[in-house]
């Protein structure tokens, strides 16, 4: 690392997982050192109840105390931790505060779903050459952000109150997932859709992020494990995306746990977030998406260019 640099730590925890990533900032560029996730479910419950389940905190509490080893062992200068959709409007949020800055040492931010939209738009878009505008979508379990832009920045954003966590949670009770559950995971989505303020049909590229996606492609893509190079960038065309939905939402709990690349904390609610991603990509002027591995935990990394 070149004296102009910093070891910073971002941290994002989302409705589903909590992710780490540990990177040297140098003239503005990412230079990762460690990148780690934990499906800790944070969101369990919260659609119905508007608060934290007591074993949900000590999930994510378990794995903060696993990043602070991972964060000290590592002579990390500065740390940001953001928290998503889950936490924005839950009764309990103060003992999660709580329970991350002992852990951590830094008082946890909820950003707002604009903030959350211009972060992914900043990650996804490092070194990635594709035509604009271009939609970033950021699929995750209890919100879906949709951010429209091009090299100078975001047009327009949105974050949507869908997600692989709430949709499942509200809708599913079958293994499969039944016909009429699935027609009323797609009517809610369809609805949401329908009302996005961001004008879909000018984007001319779409770049999809998070584990959602990135679960997506790598199943289309057949790998036999998750390869995050394999899935890094990886383009699919939109009857990939199709017959791997249909799959997701028609196979059983026992078929996907038995595909290697599928994380296990993914198996139960990658139906609902694989059909988000087809119904949205259907509604743009395209005929392939670009997954990207970069996202929220990228664009929060790069923020910590200087002392917060």
């Amino acid at each position: 690392m070149s004296d102009a640099g910093v070891r910073v730590a971002a941290v994002d925890c989302g409705t589903n997982s909590i992710r780490l990533l540990i990177a040297d900032l140098v003239d503005g560029q990412l230079h990762e050192v460690d990148r780690r996730m934990t499906i800790v479910r944070l969101g369990q419950g919260v659609d119905a109840t508007g608060a934290f389940a007591p074993e949900a905190l000590d999930r994510v509490f378990a794995a903060a105390e696993d990043f602070a080893s991972v964060i000290r062992s590592n002579s990390v200068s500065r740390i940001r931790f953001v928290a998503t959709s889950a936490a924005r409007d839950v009764s309990n949020r103060d003992a999660f505060f709580a329970g991350i800055e002992e852990r951590l040492g830094v008082r946890p931010e909820i950003i707002s779903g604009d903030d959350e939209a211009e972060l992914s738009f900043r990650g996804a878009t490092t070194a990635l050459d594709v035509p604009a505008p271009y939609l970033v979508t950021d699929i995750g379990g209890g919100s879906t952000e949709l951010v429209l832009g091009d090299a100078n920045g975001v047009i327009a954003a949105q974050s949507l109150d869908l997600g692989s966590v709430r949709l499942t949670e509200r809708h599913v009770t079958t293994d499969p997932i039944a016909p009429a559950e699935l027609a009323a995971i797609t009517k809610d989505i369809d609805a949401l859709l329908d009302a996005t303020t961001v004008p879909l049909s000018e984007a001319r590229a779409l770049i999809a992020v998070a584990g959602t996606a990135t679960t997506v492609a790598a199943v289309a893509l057949k790998l036999p494990e998750y390869d995050r190079t394999a899935v890094h960038h990886a383009r699919l065309t939109t009857d990939q995306l199709r017959e791997t939905t249909t799959w997701l939402t028609t196979s059983t709990h026992a078929a996907r746990a038995a595909v290697h690349s599928i994380h296990p904390g993914r198996i139960d609610v990658i139906g609902a977030g694989a059909l988000i991603l087809q119904r949205l990509t259907d509604r743009l002027p395209v005929t392939t998406l670009t997954i990207s591995e970069q996202d929220i935990l990228d664009g929060t990394a790069l923020t910590l260019h200087s002392p917060r």
